[in-house]
């Protein structure tokens, strides 16, 4: 991924988090020398020796699974946040642009063979999003009748990837004076829409640090 300078974000914890929040990532492989893709719960953890990794299946019936190669990387791309930045809010003369969080993940795929870790990894990612729902109405994979449970197991394929590099940037207006920086993040809460109100927020944790 292509960062322009003074855009990196090389926070560790900032990272993690940020990729367990946007968990819906896209990773891209390669058939035949043409990319594919697909979109996707990726569930990251950390393995054996502090190695991270990223879990998650897809559909039996979905070809990219065939070009995961445990010899070969693939990307898992995370996006977060992003809003149009208007050049009418600097006090100077400049053209406008984006702003956005957005980190790239690099690792080699293996697949899940074993019933037993595919059922751990698939109870680990519906628990997971079932945390955000009351205790009372929670949906539990322990709960369906036996052959549900394996029809659909069945029909997905699980995979993990081991985490090789991250890369992650921050756009965020860091180039800015403070009076610019400070009035972009007004303007973004003014405009009012998620997209913007999410780049303001980042906006202000970063101004903090």
């Amino acid at each position: 991924m292509y960062i322009p300078s003074g855009f990196g974000e090389t926070r560790q914890d900032y990272i993690e988090d940020f990729i367990r929040k946007h968990a819906f990532a896209t990773p891209i492989s390669a058939d035949n020398r043409r990319p594919v893709a697909t979109h996707l719960l990726l569930d990251l953890t950390e393995g054996p020796a502090s190695r991270l990794l990223l879990g998650g299946h897809i559909a039996k019936v979905n070809p990219q699974w065939r070009t995961f190669h445990d010899d070969q990387e693939i990307l898992a791309v995370f996006s977060g946040p992003h809003a149009y930045i208007s050049a009418a809010w600097y006090s100077v003369n400049s053209a406008p642009t984006w702003n956005y969080v957005n980190v790239h993940v690099y690792g080699l795929p293996r697949i899940i063979e074993d019933n037993v870790e595919l059922y751990s990894l698939l109870k680990r990612l519906v628990d997971r999003q079932e945390q955000h729902s009351p205790a009372g109405t929670r949906y539990r994979l322990e709960t369906l009748p036996k052959g549900v449970l394996e029809s659909m197991m069945h029909a997905v394929v699980g995979f993990e990837i081991t985490v090789t590099k991250i890369e992650a940037a921050a756009k965020l207006s860091q180039n800015r004076n403070p009076d610019d920086y400070r009035n972009i993040i007004e303007k973004l809460r003014e405009r009012g829409d998620p997209p913007a109100l999410e780049i303001a927020e980042e906006m202000m944790l970063r101004k903090t640090d």
